[in-house]
Formats: structure tokens, sequence, C-alpha cells
């Protein structure tokens, strides 16, 4: 896969030399890759907000792309580099359960222990394995290197992954969950698939009593934000297939307070 598109989602931010140090590796060992800056806003530390983002993005990209994932609070400990490959894409990431989302909808899912040692900077910092392990990895595989020779076939179920939790659908309605937010705009991304939500008997242009975060309210289920006034809240079915909860051209989370996980329920409708 020669000078294949390789990808970066961090929580490194950009307000330092972190991201440009992982290109600089990049290029040095495959100086015509081409780099794509998926986020490097992920939430510090945060798994889930990881998961979530490079689980929206990957599928967009094309054939045999390399998306390196850096969202890594266990670096420096015996965590183990893995490089995964699932519908013909490619993942280099911690083992830490942050390709949790590529698990759950990929069925070939091939991964690897990355072991050889060649493929790191040396000496390999305990504090930065974005630079020396994971994205030279991912330099080499754009380069052409052959994935199976980085190191040994692990069994899938034993990769690590997250607990995500699912929404539960009763007589008296949907007890769900906040899981995220999104990006800078400050929505609320739910554990809400769009089916499940749909059940509750609900149709556009209805108001909905919510209670979110300890927080009752109505707002009205549409299509897209600029069904309701400015500064209104709202309920649709984001970009993902999931509900989420937004305030027209403002942000839920600093209106209302709410946050990531928050506990949500919605009632059948009557």
């Amino acid at each position: 896969m020669p000078n294949a598109i390789i990808t970066l989602t961090t929580d490194y931010g950009t307000n330092d030399h972190l991201v440009g140090t992982l290109k600089g590796v990049i290029l040095k060992i495959n100086p015509e890759a081409t780099i794509v800056d998926i986020t490097h806003n992920v939430a510090p530390f945060d798994l889930l907000d990881a998961a979530l983002a490079i689980g929206s993005a990957y599928s967009y990209f094309p054939p045999r792309t390399i998306h390196v994932v850096v969202v890594d609070p266990g670096v420096g400990t015996e965590r183990r580099p893995l490089l995964v490959t699932a519908e013909n894409q490619y993942f280099v990431a911690p083992d830490n359960g942050v390709l949790s989302m590529i698990y759950e909808r990929e069925e070939n899912v091939v991964a690897r222990n990355v072991t050889a040692a060649h493929y790191f900077l040396q000496p390999i910092s305990k504090t930065f394995h974005g630079r020396d392990i994971f994205s030279p990895v991912g330099a080499h595989m754009a380069r052409g290197d052959d994935w199976t020779k980085v190191g040994p076939e692990m069994a899938v179920k034993d990769l690590v992954r997250l607990k995500l939790t699912a929404a539960k659908l009763d007589e008296h309605g949907l007890n769900a969950t906040v899981i995220a937010t999104d990006g800078p705009f400050g929505n609320l991304v739910t554990n809400v698939d769009a089916d499940d939500f749909l059940k509750l008997g609900y149709q556009r242009g209805q108001e909905v009593p919510v209670t979110v975060g300890g927080k009752e309210m109505k707002m009205k289920f549409v299509k897209t934000f600029s069904d309701v006034p400015v500064n209104e809240p709202l309920l649709y079915i984001d970009s993902r297939g999931h509900l989420g909860l937004a305030v027209n051209q403002d942000s839920f989370v600093a209106k209302y307070g709410v946050k990531p996980p928050a506990e949500l329920f919605i009632p059948r409708a009557k």
C-alpha cells in the first residue's frame, strides 16, 4: 500500500509540538505520505470520546487508509500496541478499548500485537508512544511494509473493549445515557439508536418530555436545528444515526449545564 493515507486521532490538542512531531516522524520515514487530521481535540484520556471519533470517521476514507489513534492514558505500561485490519482499513492504536466501535461494527477483524522493535524510534520514551511507536508503525505500513511482520496475531476476543451501555426500552419509556458532546457546538450525543427512539411513538414536530442530567424539560423532535427558534432546545437524529440534544445556534452543554455521562429518560408518547 505505498503512499497510503494516514489519519491522526489524538487528545494532544494543537497548542504545542506534539501533533507536529507525529507528522515529522511520519514524513521522515515516508515523505510521500498524505496525512489527514481527524481530530486532536478528543477529551483528554477519554477512550469513549476517542472511540466515537474514529468510529464516526473511518468508513468515509478510501480502502487501505491507515488510522493512527493515540489516546493512551496507560502510556508506558504493559498495554499492547496493536495493528488491526478491518473492512480493508488499518488501525494503529493501543489495546485499551479505543477501537471498540471498529470491533463492534466489522466482522472480519484481524489484530496483531506490534512487537517488531525495528519499526520503533529508539530509545522509546515512557510517555510519548505516539511519537516512538504508533506514528512510525503507521508510516512504515503506508510505505508498503508487510503488515503481517509487525508481530504475532491475537485472538479478537482477547482485545480490550469498552463497556458500551445500551439504552433500555420498556413499557414506561427509554432509559439511556448521554455519552459524549459533539465537537465545539455543545450538542449531546446519546446511546439511543434512531429506531429505538421512534418506537416511543413521537412524530417530528411534536414536543417531547425529557429528563436529562436530572433536569426536566420539553423540546421538539425535528429534522434540523433551524426547525426551532434560535436559542430553543431540540431533539434530532444526528449524523451517526443516534438521538441528539441540541440548542439552535447555542450550546446545550453551556445553556443547561449537562455533560456526559448523564442519565436520560424519555417516556412513551401518550
